[in-house]
């Protein structure tokens, strides 16, 4: 008996020892935390006191905040009171301005007009793609980047701006208008359609607020027009707010369905995450597509329709964000979007790529560790997922790599100055579901091209140029001097060979932009999902009901169901 309660003793003993230990370490790190605050403002104080030059307050101190939250991962962000519009567009999806998007051209040095949003103050004011700013309330804009100029653009809805511009191709011709601002919503579903194989089709590009209404609006209609299967575009979708994300998982999975979890440090941050409302349809044929910029709440969606079997999931593997961010108000109005916690799918799986408590790069392309060693889950029919490194489709589509040609046309002067010339001369083009480049238009682009002062890196130049480093560091040079002038002639700079080769793509890119400036963004869409083979082979299987259901239902079902 006397053994009995001497053990019960140092049992209760313990938690008292651990109490002790605890608190003694909590005290610990609240001196530490004292320690080097204490020793930051007298950093500053010094520098503030003794420095030869005058600091500027506000920039060395929100250089301090952003050197401390860049060691730890590119999510966590400081947002001042003066940019806390970006944090709100962020979040909602909306903004005040004029309703255009804008870049810099450089032969001009200043900034110009992509693309006037349909129905905006810009486009209603009478500016159009390619218009030249040259002031707003009479300050010049020469030389500014866009990011200044954005700003100036932006401000209270309803406040007034008089912008000065310049039409391309039009001598002498200055544009002065008078612009209101207004609350620009940029559409979180720009379109959506109804194939005529009876495939929904909906683009979703981004999780903003209210965005699962939108969405559940276009299922409706679509499945009062006859729709019988149902393609979700998530490709390109960056994530936004969970909530959504659990909301739309819902209109296809059961109510009360388990969506999502997030673990963190406090008890706030760890929560289970269920569908709130009876499905729209869970058991129509459904495809999502992703690729490597589907992230957070794209990421939540896929992998909750994957690991129920649902539907499936077709594309490239996505890009593996696994972290949950919350805002925090701060004082003076500035406010910190910071990580909270990470998220687990239903099996219990997170799909974070990058640890960022090893200090990995955030631009590592590749998780390190291979399928075959991270942890297994598997989803209801016992079909085994991974753990870290995005969602892998059950369907996987070969991602076509992007032509350097075509990366620099994309983001050249050249194609802009084209378009606008183009259109400037022609009133009107096809309607878009006929209208194609034709060869007289082509050809014309590649004249246009050859005619500016148009270049490109070319990687094969590039590689070779490494090679005769290389070669000429071992000894190689004078042997294989006819080799290398050989193929430094075949890798030379030719744009009437190289559009030959690229021909298909250029087209569409030409397409694409043309297709913007005449029918604004929703038929440019359609314009672009014309020739989309991943939306065609996913069409192709929703079309065959068994090759569907093999992909769901693995012929030997494991004993291991999702939480």
């Amino acid at each position: 008996m006397k053994h009995f309660r001497k053990s019960v003793v140092w049992l209760l003993a313990i938690p008292l020892v651990c109490t002790a230990l605890v608190s003694f370490k909590g005290d610990d790190r609240n001196f530490l935390i004292s320690k080097y605050l204490d020793i930051f403002h007298s950093v500053f104080r010094e520098l503030d006191m003794m420095y030869v030059d005058t600091l500027d307050v506000p920039d060395a101190i929100e250089t301090g905040i952003h050197a401390m939250l860049a060691d730890l991962d590119p999510y966590t962000v400081y947002y001042p009171e003066e940019d806390d519009d970006d944090l709100k567009m962020m979040i909602t999806g909306k903004y005040a301005g004029v309703g255009a998007v804008i870049r810099y051209h450089k032969k001009h040095d200043r900034v110009v007009i992509v693309e006037p949003y349909e129905g905006m103050p810009a486009l209603d004011a009478g500016l159009r793609a390619g218009d030249i700013l040259l002031s707003i309330d009479g300050e010049d804009l020469k030389g500014l980047p866009v990011d200044e100029v954005s700003s100036r653009l932006r401000g209270e809805p309803g406040t007034t701006l008089s912008v000065r511009a310049k039409r391309q191709g039009v001598a002498d011709s200055i544009i002065e208008v008078k612009l209101s601002r207004a609350n620009i919503a940029l559409p979180s579903v720009p379109y959506y359609t109804m194939f005529a194989d009876r495939v929904g089709y909906l683009i979703l590009n981004s999780f903003t607020e209210n965005c699962a209404r939108e969405v559940r609006l276009a299922l409706v209609e679509l499945k009062n027009r006859g729709a019988r299967s149902f393609i979700l575009d998530l490709r390109g979708n960056g994530g936004g707010s969970l909530a959504e994300a659990v909301d739309i998982t819902g209109m296809f999975v059961p109510k009360g369905t388990t969506v999502v979890s997030t673990k963190g440090k406090i008890p706030q941050a760890s929560q289970t995450y269920k569908t709130r409302r009876e499905p729209l349809d869970e058991n129509m044929p459904l495809v999502i597509l992703v690729d490597g910029q589907s992230a957070s709440a794209s990421e939540i969606v896929a992998g909750a329709i994957q690991d129920r079997d649902r539907g499936v999931i077709m594309g490239t593997r996505t890009f593996g964000k696994g972290l949950v961010q919350s805002v925090r108000e701060l004082p003076y109005n500035a406010s910190l979007k910071i990580t909270t916690s990470k998220y687990y799918t239903p099996s219990g799986r997170c799909v974070q790529k990058i640890d960022y408590s090893k200090k990995r790069s955030a631009s590592d392309k590749e998780d390190s560790k291979a399928d075959s060693v991270k942890a297994t889950f598997y989803t209801l029919s016992g079909r085994p997922v991974h753990e870290s490194g995005g969602i892998a489709p059950d369907v996987e589509i070969t991602a076509n790599r992007l032509p350097n040609l075509l990366f620099y046309l994309a983001n050249s002067d050249v194609l802009l100055d084209f378009a606008t010339d183009f259109t400037r001369r022609h009133a009107a083009i096809a309607p878009i579901e006929e209208f194609e480049v034709s060869d007289s238009l082509f050809f014309a682009f590649k004249e246009a091209v050859k005619a500016s002062d148009f270049t490109y890196d070319r990687q094969s130049e590039k590689a070779l140029a490494a090679l005769k480093e290389v070669a000429e560091f071992e000894g190689y040079t004078t042997d294989a001097a006819a080799e290398f002038a050989a193929l430094e002639k075949k890798l030379s700079h030719d744009v009437d060979r190289d559009f030959d080769i690229f021909r298909d793509d250029i087209c569409q890119l030409l397409a694409d932009e043309l297709a913007t400036r005449y029918y604004h963004q929703r038929d440019s869409i359609i314009q672009s999902i014309k020739s989309d083979s991943t939306i065609l082979r996913a069409r192709t299987l929703l079309k065959d009901e068994a090759a569907y259901k093999k992909i769901l239902v693995p012929e030997k079902k494991k004993n291991k169901l999702c939480r």
